[in-house]
């Protein structure tokens, strides 16, 4: 129980184990049962399968780095085995699979989770969705999602960590939280959303920060502002809110008139508003009205024919007499024509 595996460092008064740039392909077999703070980092474990960890045999294992290891599989059951964990690191890893049960059916005490560059696959982020939706972290205070490159969060992925408190999505892609729901974080104290590709934020969203009791730290530095009308809630917010850091640093990049500029010097006469932003909208609401219009034009029309039935009957009993006086005229003449006798007598006759 108190050896320590070759290739790595020991020292039980610490309750550390090192094993760093080893080379190793697997998790060491032979680990001290007094290990706490587990490093085997550096190395190319390429998969953590189920049972990596002796059962039972590492109890007060509360710290485990696994970060830059080439892993690309955590396979269900891998981390079920550690009653004490309390942090844990994939980060500088490829991951293409993490299974939902990595930690098992029982779910998991974990605290804190770092996964900084390990989410550049699609698939494991959603993976990741379905185990932090699943319950099985329900403890997690800190997540660690930077570097991903991600550009939109699934759906409903943070609503079953009720003691999250610090959650970190800086220096990705986000191009929107609109999918996005942070109800139910009552805990949350810090937020950083900076180097990423955010134009604008919602209203949705801005309600759902501001019904948040303990967030306290809002990171937005470094994303890309669309600064027209729709940005104008945010400003509004940004002026009156006392949860963003460094706020006076925020600047349009978009358009070219404004790039630059202070979010918090914007005004109504800055932004070109003539235009209603909700187009389509007012599209709509206009062949609504039209239709209307047309439809009671309609009905006046009907209801003044009601009204002149008679004469309208008497005139089209005129014009029905006229028409069939015209049409006897034309036949009379066409029976005068096509008779010689009745042609001479005409001829006569005029004479």
């Amino acid at each position: 129980p108190g050896s320590c595996p070759a290739l790595c460092e020991c020292s039980e008064p610490a309750k550390t184990v090192k094993c760093v740039n080893k080379n190793l392909t697997a998790v060491p077999a032979d680990l001290p049962s007094y290990v706490r703070n587990l490093f085997i980092t550096g190395n190319r474990l390429g998969r953590l399968p189920a049972g990596a960890f002796p059962a039972q045999r590492l109890p007060d294992l509360s710290a485990l780095n696994l970060s830059g290891n080439h892993l690309r599989a955590v396979e269900a059951g891998a981390l079920a085995a550690l009653p004490a964990l309390r942090q844990l690191d994939l980060s500088g890893n490829l991951l293409v699979s993490l299974s939902p049960q990595a930690f098992g059916e029982g779910g998991s005490p974990l605290e804190e989770l770092a996964l900084r560059g390990a989410l550049r696959d699609h698939g494991a982020l959603l993976s990741l969705a379905t185990m932090l939706q699943s319950g099985a972290l329900r403890n997690l205070s800190r997540l660690e999602l930077a570097d991903n490159g991600l550009l939109l969060l699934p759906a409903g992925m943070f609503t079953a960590l009720p003691a999250l408190r610090q959650l970190d999505l800086s220096n990705n892609s986000l191009v929107g939280l609109r999918n996005v729901s942070f109800q139910g974080l009552g805990q949350l104290q810090s937020l950083n959303l900076s180097d990423n590709s955010l134009g604008v934020l919602r209203n949705g969203t801005l309600a759902q920060f501001r019904s948040l009791p303990a967030l306290r730290r809002i990171g937005l530095g470094r994303n890309t502002w669309v600064c027209d009308c729709a940005i104008e809630d945010l400003v509004a917010w940004l002026k009156e809110s006392d949860q963003v850091e460094g706020k006076e640093a925020l600047t349009c990049a978009y358009p070219d008139k404004m790039l630059g500029k202070a979010l918090l010097k914007i005004n109504g006469s800055d932004l070109n508003c003539s235009v209603p932003v909700d187009l389509p909208s007012q599209l709509q609401t206009s062949y609504v009205f039209l239709g209307i219009v047309l439809a009671l034009i309609g009905a006046i029309f009907l209801l003044v024919l009601y009204l002149n039935r008679k004469g309208i009957k008497k005139w089209m009993h005129n014009i029905r007499d006229a028409c069939r006086d015209h049409m006897e005229g034309y036949h009379y003449r066409y029976e005068i024509n096509a008779d010689p006798r009745l042609t001479n007598l005409s001829s006569n006759s005029d004479v």
